[in-house]
């Protein structure tokens, strides 16, 4: 994963919790890198499951909701360092330029990038099917990203998981527009 993933989320983890915290997380996990990263390095998406864990046990929040808020949280990051990916009309036209657009963009800026794959199906104007799929298992991230995505577009949503496979791998999501 890139490093900016891991920076955002121990500036997150300072914003919301405090210095402390930080440094309980890095102190208590066996981190590959000994909890130091580089914004533009890239690292085991291992430490970054070890650092969520510790958090939830910490302060007894779920992993798939601090997974959520921190998606909603990095969407901003995103956001505000690649505005032309931002050149959307709604949610939905934003989350179908993924596959097509983004992804392809940042691979020529990281070729070496693993980037989580999207099938989407708009069903109606109100309706779509996302579908995630990494390795990586980390739909509720995704989950926090698109309602990040919405909040940017003045959009409210309710995403629900609608099919699951291999633990996670593959997760298919219903986004409404309400």
């Amino acid at each position: 994963m890139k490093g900016v993933v891991f920076t955002e989320f121990l500036e997150l983890v300072e914003n919301e919790f405090g210095l402390e915290i930080v440094q309980k997380i890095i102190d208590e996990c066996e981190l590959e890198t000994d909890g130091v990263y580089s914004s533009v390095g890239t690292y085991s998406h291992k430490d970054m499951f070890k650092m969520v864990g510790k958090l939830s046990e910490i302060k007894d929040i779920p992993v798939p909701t601090l997974l959520n808020i921190y998606g909603e949280y990095f969407f901003k990051t995103l956001s505000r360092d690649y505005p032309k990916f931002m050149e959307q009309d709604n949610l939905f036209s934003f989350l179908e330029s993924i596959e097509r657009y983004i992804h392809p963009e940042v691979l020529k800026l990281y070729p070496e990038a693993e980037l989580p794959g999207f099938e989407s199906e708009i069903k109606s104007k109100n309706e779509m099917i996302l579908e995630y799929s990494s390795s990586r298992k980390m739909a509720d991230l995704a989950v926090g990203l698109i309602k990040g995505a919405a909040r940017y577009f003045n959009e409210e949503v309710e995403i629900e998981k609608v099919a699951e496979t291999n633990e996670g791998e593959k997760v298919g999501l219903k986004i409404l527009l309400i």
